[in-house]
């Protein structure tokens, strides 16, 4: 739900941002482990998904979202060709293939050598090994334009059972090469083994898991030269994340509007739970969910003082849409953009600024002044 509600948010604005300046109005998607394309009950799955994107871009902008689809499993594959085929005859440009994603990825690739390029992994288990989307991201794509972007499904699961095999005498060694190439090294195989030595082993072997996670997410970014953020996803608020939806960009544009449509994405997940769990006796939803408004109230002040810091350091102007990170801080992925427009009025309140928040449709659009220069 949440993955779906992410990429149906995120994807049709990657299209419009950068398919209105591509050559020739074309973006190319991939989606390297898409399943059936629909599911058994009618809802669209992810290959549909990008395909309703790719009608609407078409038709609303006179854009061509060209959709590949790669999927190994003969019996989803027919599924999921039975429902290109459909969108094939409304006009949306789409192919799918029978197999493995490195089998299709360079030619993916090739399609996209002049234009912005969307890279979807959601594999069952474990994903491309690191070097190989290296090699795409850094040499085949390295740079800001014509635009390259990531969403990748990290497994924990597949780290807790893998980590199993390093704690035991019985590992099986060719598992944890093939999680050497994912990981793009051996390196995440040290975790596990101090979680051997402690007294908690099952306490150190979570604690491990989410090390190995942050780990890969930062020697991505390294290697490739990208902003990599890391969003934990569980199946209910109090249990631990049983993947991280990795996303890589070099565009700080990019990244603002991906942290919104997480926090969009992750309130409408809480809302689904809700609903699932109205006619329960206990709603585990309604008692751990934290207060819209109290995350805000929180989330305000602390934005302002990032800004503030920000006008500090920079000492000139500052667009808020170069500078996601810093702004949101601790707070990105979990509110809205509308938070920061809060958080700029409450610095002019103070006299810190005269820039009100005011005079521009989008929050990511205002550009908040140091104090005595006038907005």
């Amino acid at each position: 739900m949440f993955k779906h509600d992410l990429l149906k948010r995120y994807l049709p604005q990657f299209g419009a941002m950068t398919g209105t300046r591509s050559r020739d109005k074309r973006v190319v998607y991939l989606d390297g482990y898409a399943g059936e394309g629909r599911y058994e009950n009618g809802e669209p799955a992810s290959g549909e998904i990008a395909l309703r994107v790719a009608s609407y871009l078409r038709s609303q902008a006179g854009l061509t979202l060209e959709c590949f689809f790669s999927e190994a499993q003969q019996k989803s594959f027919n599924r999921l060709e039975e429902v290109v085929q459909q969108y094939l005859a409304r006009g949306v440009r789409a192919h799918a293939h029978r197999g493995e994603v490195d089998d299709v990825l360079d030619q993916v690739v090739e399609r996209a050598i002049r234009e912005p390029l969307f890279l979807f992994l959601d594999p069952c288990g474990l994903v491309l090994p690191q070097g190989r989307l290296v090699d795409v991201l850094a040499r085949k794509r390295p740079n800001r334009w014509p635009p390259t972007e990531l969403l990748m499904n990290f497994s924990m699961m597949a780290v807790w059972r893998l980590g199993g095999h390093v704690r035991s005498p019985q590992g099986n060694e060719k598992s944890l090469q093939r999680f050497d190439d994912v990981c793009g090294g051996p390196w995440w195989r040290e975790y596990f083994a101090d979680a051997v030595a402690s007294r908690d082993r099952d306490g150190a072997a979570e604690d491990a898991i989410e090390a190995v996670a942050a780990e890969y997410a930062r020697r991505l970014a390294r290697r490739t030269g990208m902003h990599v953020q890391s969003v934990p996803v569980s199946h209910s608020p109090r249990k631990r994340a049983v993947y991280r939806l990795v996303f890589a960009t070099r565009s700080p544009y990019g990244l603002w509007v991906f942290g919104d449509t997480v926090a969009r994405a992750r309130a409408e997940w809480w809302k689904t739970l809700e609903e699932r769990e109205d006619d329960a006796l206990f709603s585990v939803a309604s008692v751990t969910r934290p207060d819209p408004k109290e995350v805000e109230a929180k989330a305000v002040p602390e934005i302002a003082e990032n800004l503030a810091k920000l006008l500090e350091r920079t000492r000139r102007p500052v667009k808020v849409v170069d500078y996601p990170l810093e702004i949101f801080g601790s707070f990105y992925g979990q509110v809205t953009e509308p938070v920061v427009r809060q958080a700029v009025r409450l610095l002019h309140e103070q006299g810190r600024t005269p820039s009100t928040g005011g005079g521009v449709r989008k929050t990511r659009e205002i550009t908040v002044y140091p104090g005595g220069i006038a907005a």
